[in-house]
């Protein structure tokens, strides 16, 4: 089986027209790169022409302040890797004069920058033969090649990146990794793949015993934890609000939201009323308190479930540090606020 000219004749024939596929320039191909991790092609392809029409260099983006590339990155989840993108760009401009590391080894220094991400720059934008390895590579491999290593095991990821560099040809580095890549995008898939049309399908060790579903091996689970959280929305005598920034290390750092009520279980509600009477953000004694979702917005994140409801908290005061609401929506925010935000005032 010529696995790699296949491939690569495959990739050729069936290949995406997207932007970053037409430059070497390491800017927008880690832009690309940086993106694309848990993000679908679909959508990750605006915010990247947005970026680029933002910040068309890595100087733009070092100058930008951070709150602007949270603002744009807005909706597309894994914020830190927002913020390590900005980060990387103030690295490769103030500290680079702008120029990115033109090898693996170097490219892997810069700030948010892993293996997979390092070779996929290393290979396209400089030709150096390094294999990546991410979710499709594995998938890719195991089926057509029919190894069953946990790929959450310790030994897999040597594993197949040293099954990996075998199968690269000579002097096609950026070719076969954008094949292999793209393979497991649009042809071998995650579930119920069309083995029938498939270029492999004669050699592919899963389709030829049936174990299409079973590969790749993937034994450890994820542990979810279920968080419940309960936004205040004030609003004072001037229909102005209140926003604060999370500081704190975890989900959402840096973004904005409004003040939060956190409890352990989905507590009743008669019972978060009460609780948002006591509440000692405040700061003022609430005239009405209403809850404005009647059916909890479950937020899923890789790691957590966030059961959130909204709590429309009024009062006759003049609050302090509330703002106006275009201010307001200026600053960058989870998705799940921003789209609350968006639907309770353009009904307000």
């Amino acid at each position: 089986m010529e696995f790699s000219k296949s491939l690569i004749h495959w990739y050729l024939q069936n290949k995406r027209d997207l932007p970053w596929r037409k430059t070497t320039n390491p800017y927008p191909v880690w832009l690309s790169e940086i993106m694309l991790q848990q993000t679908r092609v679909a959508q990750g392809l605006p915010y990247f022409l947005r970026f680029l029409e933002a910040f068309p260099t890595v100087h733009d983006m070092a100058a930008a302040p951070e709150e602007q590339v949270l603002k744009l990155w807005q909706g597309l989840g894994y914020y830190s890797r927002a913020r390590n993108l900005h980060a990387t760009a103030k690295q490769v401009a103030f500290e680079m004069g702008g120029n990115f590391p033109d090898s693996y080894a170097g490219l892997l220094k810069l700030k948010g920058v892993g293996e997979y991400t390092a070779a996929a720059i290393a290979s396209i934008s400089y030709g150096e033969p390094v294999p990546v390895v991410d979710g499709n590579v594995y998938r890719v491999l195991s089926r057509v090649f029919g190894i069953d290593t946990d790929i959450s095991s310790g030994g897999a990821k040597k594993q197949f990146t040293e099954l990996a560099a075998s199968l690269m040809p000579k002097g096609k580095a950026s070719e076969f990794n954008q094949a292999m890549m793209e393979f497991g995008a649009l042809q071998c898939v995650p579930k119920s793949p069309d083995c029938s049309i498939c270029i492999f399908n004669k050699d592919c060790v899963a389709f030829n015993t049936g174990r299409t579903g079973h590969l790749p091996v993937k034994l450890k689970k994820t542990k979810v934890t279920n968080r419940y959280f309960n936004y205040i929305v004030v609003k004072d005598s001037r229909g102005y609000s209140v926003v604060q920034k999370r500081i704190a290390k975890g989900i959402w750092h840096n973004l904005y939201e409004f003040p939060l009520l956190e409890t352990e279980i989905l507590t009743s509600n008669n019972r978060t009323v009460e609780l948002i009477k006591n509440f000692t953000g405040l700061g003022f004694n609430p005239e009405d308190i209403k809850l404005l979702n009647d059916d909890v917005i479950v937020n899923k994140l890789s790691h957590q479930h966030l059961y959130i409801r909204f709590w429309q908290v009024t009062t006759k005061e003049l609050i302090n540090n509330a703002l106006d609401v275009n201010v307001l929506k200026s600053y960058p925010y989870p998705i799940v606020i921003h789209n609350f935000m968006e639907s309770y005032w353009r009904k307000d």
